[in-house]
């Protein structure tokens, strides 16, 4: 099978001769400290050999549950917010059909977000579906997921009955404590557990990821198995000019510390791959964006944004690079027509593939924005399925662990996260925020 690849020249040409081979040893090191276990974060490496650790007979288990939901639901709605949505969401939406539902359960995401017309909207949706739930959360108590969760709990439950939605709701989360946890075992929910060793925006390929991927009806075994083979191509025994992670955190490092570029844009040219650059976006900005550091990461769908975009990034200031993911085949074929009366102008593509027309786009697209100041990293995937996507999800998953090492932050935690949380519990009277709620009093005066 072939696998992703990687080129940087068009990105190290707008360094000094030299500088990306120079973050080699860097680079070692910092993969070296991630297999040592002697890294900030050691306690969260759960995903580092996470492909190679999963047994066929856990991912039956997961497809057996998977399998129960689909004969028994129109509708799975998966509750979670971050890493807990963000994985499954982006595979299951590059997978899927752009147009129509493909095949059943429809799989929703919510309790990300405490939109009160989006939450209406979803229960009024569910009023006449056969609907199961996913509730993922380690703890249980994260708000928008919780207040989500006994939402579609009450409903499912007023709908099926006490017993029925026993059948149709899942937990996943912590193995022995937390909200989720009691009221799983309370209930008698069928539930897994989310490894303490993995962080929510590394667990795509736990059931976290797995399991609303196998209810919406896609290969996970394709997908575990790209995720092990790019973990063999990516080890730390791997040479520098082979291991197309270390490249990539070597070339972003360098274009960070020595090329002075802040923002780091990654682009497609298949609108599938949305959910691929907001799984990254969380990714590298929760892992990297600590003690005043980091890239920061943003994301672009070409050729559509080149219309809305294109002017600043071809001409705006020069603190960006881009990271480009070209499909080197779709997976199906359109030709571009002949009219007779060519109003449009376009006869000269008569004939030609249309992805001929979009990667055309894309070339022309790259030569412009590097003529413009702009460095690009091209990562090129052979098609858009399972297989080339579990390799991408644990390539950006140990260029991020290896990035944030050579950055010099602990990629594993989000100490910042806490700050809008403890604002929000104080506004809202949560017992136990008494003194921040009047701190936050005192400021608005």
């Amino acid at each position: 099978m072939k696998k992703i690849t990687i080129d940087t020249t068009k990105a190290a040409c707008f360094l000094t001769e030299g500088a990306v081979k120079a973050y080699e040893p860097k680079v070692k090191q910092a993969q070296q400290a991630l297999e040592a276990g002697t890294c900030p974060g050691n306690d969260f490496l759960g995903w580092l050999h996470l492909p190679s650790s999963i047994t066929p007979e856990f991912i039956q288990e997961i497809q057996t549950v998977a399998d129960t939901l689909r004969a028994k639901c129109d509708v799975v709605v998966v509750a979670g917010i971050g890493g807990s949505y963000l994985g499954a969401r982006a595979v299951i939406e590059a997978l899927s059909k752009s147009f129509g539902a493909e095949k059943k359960p429809e799989v929703l995401f919510a309790g990300n977000n405490i939109g009160e017309d989006y939450l209406y909207e979803l229960t009024e949706y569910l009023k006449d579906k056969k609907f199961g739930v996913i509730n993922i959360s380690k703890s249980g108590t994260t708000t928008e997921t919780a207040l989500t969760f006994r939402l579609l709990k009450k409903q499912c439950e007023a709908q099926r009955g006490k017993e029925e939605a026993k059948q149709v709701i899942v937990a996943v989360t912590d193995a022995k404590k937390g909200a989720a946890r009691t009221c799983a075992d309370k209930e008698g929910y069928k539930s897994f557990v989310i490894p303490d060793n993995v962080g929510g925006r590394f667990s795509v390929l736990t059931p976290v990821g797995l399991l609303p991927i196998a209810i919406a009806g896609f290969d996970i075994k394709a997908l575990v198995e790209g995720a092990q083979d790019m973990e063999k191509a990516t080890g730390c025994d791997v040479p520098f000019d082979d291991n197309i992670a270390a490249q990539y955190a070597a070339v972003r490092n360098a274009l960070y510390h020595e090329g002075g570029k802040k923002i780091e844009i990654m682009v497609n040219y298949q609108p599938k791959l949305h959910f691929i650059a907001e799984w990254w976006k969380q990714l590298y900005g929760e892992s990297e964006g600590k003690e005043n550091k980091g890239i920061f990461p943003a994301s672009c769908d070409f050729t559509t944004d080149l219309h809305s975009m294109g002017q600043w990034i071809q001409e705006g200031e020069r603190s960006i690079f881009e990271t480009v993911i070209s499909v080197e085949q779709p997976n199906h074929r359109v030709d571009f027509p002949f009219d007779e009366e060519n109003l449009d102008g376009l006869n000269f593509l008569a004939g030609k593939r249309v992805d001929e027309v979009n990667k055309m786009a894309e070339l022309g697209t790259r030569l412009a924005h590097v003529d413009g100041g702009v460095p690009n990293i091209l990562i090129t995937m052979p098609a858009i399925n399972e297989y080339y996507i579990g390799q991408l999800l644990y390539f950006f998953e140990i260029g991020c662990g290896i990035s944030g090492n050579v950055l010099g932050v602990n990629p594993f935690n989000q100490p910042g996260v806490e700050a809008y949380k403890k604002n929000m519990f104080a506004l809202l009277n949560k017992p136990g925020y008494e003194a921040e709620s009047k701190a936050i009093q005192e400021r608005l005066k």
